[in-house]
């Protein structure tokens, strides 16, 4: 769906309130469905051309979704009447927060960090001082481990030495 201009709205909305023409049969005219007719003709009864200024994204705060739920579960309106007694612009994210909050509850509307984690400093910790017990206990395992590699490197080099298969020389 392309964007309309407030004065296509508004020239919509009106040839659908005259009641001459029906909501599908204008909407095949400007290629627009049925349903944006019908929440731009509330927005214009509650709000006139005012309902169709373009608000840019819009947060709502996790009270204010709260609110409209509970609106819609004591009404039982339709989510394009709640829309534009609210004067949300569209039905569609009440619909996604109905959703939200039969799966998670509450906490669906809760405000999350976005975009990619921080990364964090390790910190590390401070050196043994020189001569204490745990800078020589470090110093045991560090040569341990270095020990360890110098074996394990002795005994792959005995064994290449010691292999049958040896390749031929130019």
């Amino acid at each position: 769906m392309s964007k309309f201009t407030l004065k296509e709205k508004l020239e919509i909305v009106l040839r659908y309130l005259e009641g001459h023409e029906s909501a599908p049969t204008i909407g095949v005219e400007y290629g627009v469905s049925k349903a944006q007719i019908y929440s731009w003709a509330k927005l214009y009864e509650k709000y006139g051309t005012k309902g169709f200024r373009v608000k840019g994204f819009a947060s709502y705060s996790p009270e204010f979704k709260l609110e409209v739920l509970e609106y819609r579960s004591k009404t039982k309106a339709s989510y394009v009447d709640i829309a534009a007694h609210f004067g949300i612009p569209s039905p569609s994210p009440i619909k996604q927060w109905v959703k939200d909050y039969e799966r998670k509850g509450y906490d669906a509307f809760r405000p999350t960090k976005k975009g990619r984690l921080s990364m964090k400093k390790e910190t590390k910790d401070p050196a043994p001082a020189e001569g204490s017990l745990e800078a020589l206990q470090a110093e045991i395992e560090r040569l341990r481990m270095e020990n360890a590699y110098l074996k394990k490197l002795n005994a792959l080099v005995q064994n290449k030495e010691r292999s049958p298969i040896k390749t031929k020389q130019k």
